[in-house]
């Protein structure tokens, strides 16, 4: 059995021994579309995480019986192509939830507690050059009793809202799907979450209700003092509109973690506001810990074992 694994970059150093004891294995950081296709030729297990599966893709891959991909979200892959030729399709799910969750809640104490102003605050001087012993011009938000908005109350986002209970902050949460599945906590109409909510936490997935969810009519519905947190999927907030609302000051801040196009130009709106003080940005990292990259590849070698 060979298993070629076609962009492999993001796996970093996390081990691929697992995989590699399943058959021939052939790795490659990254693949171009035509690159993909001539080492697929062979294959009869892919792993990738954003090389497109389509029909000239499958074309190339007469071998090809089983696609793992290496993570959650499959929307590069043509399911039902695959299905048509009898090609398996199995992602891992799950991997990443306390990875996510702890990202977020790193994000929303940075937001509130604003430890980068402070860090900068004293290794610049101004605090050795002050004649008292604070930052008495940027006091910090304490987060208990405050609310928490959640877009998206999925595994990730429960993981968030029971951290939540620990600081002493009240739960409500928005369904994207219209089921609010969860009991745990108040299901509540959009509009409402965006006006009742102190910080809003998005773990949605993305799709055609979630597409451009919270743009700027949303977001003026926001408390002035109100953060927002995004590590679930770029586009669901309008990026343009965030940036412009952090700058006339209709909500404190942002912290953002995922992007519309990955990795983010240079002339991208986050990038040129004019108070980058209120703006946050990590580089898709939500998913990243040491542990969860070893549970994904853990659990793709399962997804080989289970064969077709």
């Amino acid at each position: 059995m060979k298993i070629v694994f076609l962009d492999a970059a993001t796996m970093g150093d996390a081990s691929m021994a697992e995989i590699s004891a399943q058959g021939e294995f052939v790795c490659y950081p990254s693949s171009t579309a035509e690159e993909a296709r001539s080492r697929a030729a062979d294959a009869d297990v892919v792993l990738l995480n954003k090389v497109i599966v389509d029909q000239a893709f499958l074309d190339a891959a007469p071998r090809l019986k089983l696609v793992c991909e290496a993570g959650t979200g499959i929307n590069n892959i043509n399911t039902e192509l695959c299905r048509q030729r009898g090609v398996i399709v199995r992602n891992v799910a799950g991997y990443s939830t306390d990875s996510v969750a702890q990202t977020a809640w790193m994000h929303i104490l940075n937001l509130a507690g604003m430890a980068f102003h402070y860090n900068a605050y004293v290794k610049d001087g101004r605090y050795s050059a002050g004649s008292i012993h604070v930052d008495a011009g940027h006091p910090f938000t304490e987060l208990t009793g405050k609310t928490l908005g959640i877009i998206g109350m999925g595994a990730i986002g429960q993981r968030v809202a029971s951290i939540a209970r620990a600081f002493g902050m009240k739960v409500i949460y928005y369904s994207t799907s219209g089921t609010s599945h969860c009991k745990d906590y108040p299901s509540v109409p959009l509009d409402e979450l965006l006006r009742v909510s102190d910080v809003i936490s998005i773990h949605a997935p993305y799709n055609e209700k979630t597409a451009g969810l919270i743009d700027y009519d949303g977001l003026r519905k926001m408390k002035p003092t109100a953060f927002l947190v995004n590590t679930g999927r770029g586009g669901i907030a309008v990026e343009k509109d965030l940036a412009r609302a952090v700058d006339e000051g209709i909500i404190a801040g942002i912290a953002i973690d995922v992007y519309e196009k990955e990795p983010i130009p240079l002339d991208h709106p986050f990038l040129q506001v004019r108070h980058p003080e209120r703006v946050i940005l990590s580089p898709h990292i939500a998913w990243y810990s040491r542990e969860a990259r070893a549970t994904l590849a853990h659990e793709m070698a399962e997804n080989i074992k289970k064969g077709w």
